[in-house]
């Protein structure tokens, strides 16, 4: 293959991808409520049909349609008590065994979720449902949940997956449900370090 032929074909997969881009923010014009409503959610789901804005939006505007008949309620503060404690013992249970935090997380989440009003027939759907309210967390539920079904994935992975799924169940639980400031809502605390492997027992090695 001719360099100018190599050149000739990346300058055409640039120009595509612009057109791609500024397609994108056309339509973002035309239809601003949608992706100020979702924020990141409205890039990835066009991205997973291929592009197709027509057909992104009107798979969002149908989540829109079935999120508004649900009854959403806050937690009381003893429930949001109750489930940042939970967390906080996930949280400390992923030192020793993060697979299981993994899953425990997913299931308190979902739980949490449920409680709020958020369907729990399907998983699918309720995460949905959350992407309307929660479209700037909502791909970390489904990164928690990846995770959780990854018997090979590695320890940082999934601390990171905890982590990000802590900001959705920070928001599902936290004051800007409707609670005040200060209500008893309860924030998680920082998720420890996993354990280190045994072959680099040196960093286990500076306790008083």
């Amino acid at each position: 293959m001719s360099s100018a032929l190599v050149v000739t074909i990346v300058l055409a997969a640039v120009v595509v991808l612009v057109l791609a881009a500024c397609a994108v923010r056309w339509r973002r014009r035309r239809h601003p409520d949608l992706a100020r409503r979702f924020g990141p959610e409205y890039g990835r789901t066009v991205a997973r049909h291929g592009g197709d804005t027509a057909a992104a939006e009107r798979e969002l505007a149908q989540r829109v349609e079935q999120h508004r008949e649900l009854v959403l309620t806050p937690l009381d503060a003893a429930s949001r008590e109750r489930a940042g404690r939970q967390w906080a013992e996930v949280q400390a249970r992923f030192v020793d065994s993060p697979a299981r935090a993994l899953a425990e997380a997913e299931e308190l989440l979902a739980r949490v979720a449920r409680e709020r009003g958020y369907p729990d027939s399907d998983v699918d759907a309720q995460t949905d449902a959350i992407s309307v309210d929660h479209g700037e967390h909502v791909e970390a539920y489904r990164a928690l949940r990846a995770k959780a079904a990854q018997d090979a994935a590695g320890t940082e992975e999934r601390r990171e997956a905890l982590l990000r799924a802590r900001e959705l169940f920070t928001a599902l639980i936290g004051p800007g449900d409707g609670a005040a400031p200060g209500d008893g809502a309860a924030v998680p605390p920082r998720i420890p370090a996993a354990r280190a492997p045994r072959h680099f027992p040196k960093q286990r090695e500076h306790h008083a």
